[in-house]
């Protein structure tokens, strides 16, 4: 039962992304901090970011095409996020000299949120188009 509730209910797989997300970001932050200090676990903990996000986006859009989802979660605030944060990253690469650089795969994360993000906006797009609220 528990098992069962924990995969299909919505609500979890929000929740864990927004840990990941936090977790994610502590690392990178931490890694910036520590000159590269960490990039193993970056990487570790990348795979795993993305992994959660690709599972919590595809759960929202098969709820919400099967007409179980409605309520509003906008990515676009991740989004936001996250181009501070690389840019943040980009400027203490640029002045930091050889202290630090920028990982490659904080780069790669932030392409796979962009995508994310466009393909959901063009599922929820066509959603509407198809299921006009009257």
């Amino acid at each position: 039962m528990i098992k069962k509730y924990l995969l299909t209910d919505f609500n979890f797989w929000r929740h864990l992304i927004n840990i990941w997300s936090v977790i994610f970001f502590s690392v990178i932050l931490f890694d910036a901090q520590t000159g590269n200090g960490v990039e193993g676990i970056l990487k570790v903990t990348s795979i795993l970011y993305i992994g959660v996000l690709a599972i919590y986006v595809s759960n929202k859009e098969f709820e919400r095409w099967y007409h179980r989802h409605s309520r509003q979660h906008p990515g676009e605030i991740f989004v936001v996020v996250w181009t501070v944060l690389v840019a943040a990253l980009l400027v203490a690469d640029i002045t930091a000299q050889d202290a630090y650089h920028l990982p490659e795969t904080v780069v790669s994360s932030y392409i796979a949120v962009l995508t994310i993000l466009a393909i959901t906006r063009k599922s929820r797009q066509t959603y509407q188009a198809r299921y006009p609220k009257n």
